[in-house]
């Protein structure tokens, strides 16, 4: 009996001690531990994305733009929870703009259809039948009048495009833009073109006539590229930002999303843009406009959670740009758009017409900017800005305003 309440007592006091006592054999070694669940992996993910975009968005508000981005940097923040990444593409942005400030633009095609390019989304190359026929270049009452209504509803800048593969070889109508450009700026309004590839000697005729900037987009990455079109190389559009930069005119560039594209595809797009030596101060975020007739008339439509990743994503790697939410916005409702707002985006194309396809009118804008409290970007003229993409110093000359924000 003695014996017995010794060892009860002793096994009480191994368990105070957090202990235990058996006379049986060893207990065998524990198993390894099962791999984690898919639940537990896609937990992980979502860690490891939330820190991506809080990291890069929290570096670029401390030292600004960078032009040294990996892909995978790039993809790490795009993959983010998309509130998640909302939310920082918002953060860089009140950071780098006023937010509430929105840059409205508007897009008259001035020479519309048989252009010779191949692009598999254009309703104005000649090598598709969508109804467009080529037409002259418009007058100088046409064009001008098409300007000054656009200011009149708040444009603050005018674009004029051309459906052309180049300028070479066409003094005469490039002459008669030249003088468009001239009398447009004299309106008090930014200017911008887009005329296919320029030569050197374009460009510098077109800032020498107050161009603000020049739009050649990229479209979508380099691997891709060649899906899309086949008439002009990725380093020819390269080429062509590179000699409007030398001219001291501003760069607009962009893409288009929804043209059968991987996310890979998006994310190298980003990554060309935002590793050039200069940011472009303009980047047009498009959603493919599907027009009967083109090859990419049966794609699915894009949905407004890729836009608004794209947006943010671009905002957060080029953080002093102004990211346009540009063709395809006419589909998105108003709360759709706000999101895109949100996530970073501030210049819209507003106007009837976006070139040949349908856009949101002037009216609807309007009522759009009272219902969310937007407000109209002014101008920006007088003083030649060209910031550091490193420090984000400022370095001031003479000129024509090549701002940050266009």
């Amino acid at each position: 009996m003695a014996l017995a309440l010794a060892k009860a007592s002793r096994h009480r006091f191994l368990l105070a001690a957090g202990l235990r006592f058996s006379t049986s054999a060893p207990a065998p070694p524990s198993p390894v531990p099962p791999p984690p669940s898919p639940a537990q992996s896609s937990a992980e993910q979502l860690r490891s994305g939330t820190v991506a975009a809080s990291l890069a968005a929290e570096r670029a508000i401390r030292e600004g733009s960078r032009t040294d981005w990996s892909r995978q940097e790039i993809q790490e923040i795009y993959d983010s929870p998309l509130l998640d990444l909302l939310f920082h593409g918002a953060q860089v942005h009140r950071h780098a703009h006023n937010f509430r400030e929105v840059q409205q633009c508007t897009l008259l095609s001035i020479k519309t259809g048989g252009c010779s390019e191949d692009c598999a989304y254009c309703p104005q190359s000649s090598r598709y039948n969508t109804g467009v026929k080529g037409q002259k270049l418009l007058s100088e009452d046409v064009v001008l009048d098409a300007a000054r209504k656009a200011k009149d509803a708040g444009s603050t800048r005018f674009c004029m495009g051309a459906a052309w593969r180049d300028t070479v070889g066409r003094n005469s109508n490039f002459n008669q833009i030249l003088d468009y450009v001239k009398q447009i700026r004299g309106m008090g309004m930014e200017v911008c073109c887009t005329l296919g590839m320029l030569e050197e000697k374009h460009a510098q005729a077109l800032k020498e006539a107050g161009l603000t900037a020049y739009n050649h987009n990229l479209d979508t990455s380099r691997e891709y590229y060649p899906n899309v079109i086949t008439t002009r190389s990725y380093d020819e559009r390269l080429k062509t930002l590179e000699i409007v930069r030398d001219a001291g005119i501003s760069v607009c560039s962009g893409g288009i999303i929804g043209l059968g594209e991987q996310v890979e595809d998006r994310i190298g797009l980003l990554h060309t843009l935002s590793t050039l030596p200069q940011h472009p101060e303009s980047v047009p975020i498009n959603a493919l406009v599907a027009v009967k007739g083109t090859p990419l008339e049966n794609q699915k439509p894009v949905e407004i959670w890729e836009m608004v990743r794209m947006i943010a994503t671009a905002r957060i790697c080029m953080p002093k740009a102004m990211v346009r939410l540009s063709a395809g916005r006419v589909k998105f409702s108003q709360p759709e758009q706000a999101l895109c707002f949100m996530a970073g985006a501030n210049s819209i194309f507003t106007g009837e017409k976006l070139l040949t396809t349908p856009n949101n009118s002037f009216s609807e804008d309007q009522q759009m900017f009272q219902l969310l409290g937007l407000i109209p970007k002014p101008p920006s003229f007088g003083i030649e800005i060209q910031r550091d993409q490193k420090c984000g110093c400022a370095q001031q000359n003479s000129g024509d305003l090549l701002q940050q924000a266009v």
